[in-house]
């Protein structure tokens, strides 16, 4: 098992919660979802952060989180809005390796529908075309791997990543 660390970035609905599950099962590592975090440190909903503190508190929340991570040997799936903190992705990068689950835009809008009720950390006029095209160029930004998401069953997304993980020398999969 190794002592390193796989982050997951992507959008909402890209399947980090799904394929980091999988990923962890499968490579023997630890699995956390910074989301549930951030609502079971603040005992809120995401949703409810946004409503009614607003988006940035809920950036500022999810960097906090983040910094606070003192972990070896796990798939982090993050929020959406990690990218929105350089230091808290260098903190993670620095014991990880950071994966993008990409996903068009088009698909997001079909896995998440009603995005108002997702907890997306975003500005109240910002459509989500616009943070999309905005945290692309951060993802991609931050970025060691980046996977295609879109066409492929959550099985074959976890798959695609433990090849590219190995072509990267990061220690085998289980099998």
């Amino acid at each position: 098992m190794s002592s390193k660390n796989i982050v997951l970035i992507g959008m909402p609905g890209c399947g980090k919660s799904t394929v980091g599950v999988l990923l962890a099962k499968r490579l023997g590592l630890g699995f956390i979802d910074t989301d549930l975090i951030i609502q079971q440190e603040t005992g809120r909903t995401l949703q409810t952060i946004v409503d009614g503190d607003g988006y940035q508190t809920l950036r500022r929340v999810e960097a906090r989180v983040l910094l606070a991570l003192n972990l070896s040997g796990h798939v982090i799936a993050t929020g959406g809005s990690a990218v929105y903190s350089s230091s808290a992705m260098a903190h993670l990068a620095g014991d990880g390796t950071v994966v993008f689950l990409n996903i068009p835009l088009e698909e997001v809008k079909r896995r998440i529908g009603d995005h108002s009720l997702r907890g997306i950390s975003r500005q109240p006029d910002q459509t989500l075309d616009n943070l999309f095209r905005e945290r692309f160029e951060l993802y991609s930004r931050y970025a060691q791997i980046c996977i295609p998401a879109d066409r492929q069953t959550p099985e074959q997304v976890c798959d695609a990543l433990v090849s590219e993980l190995a072509n990267d020398s990061f220690p085998p999969a289980v099998t």
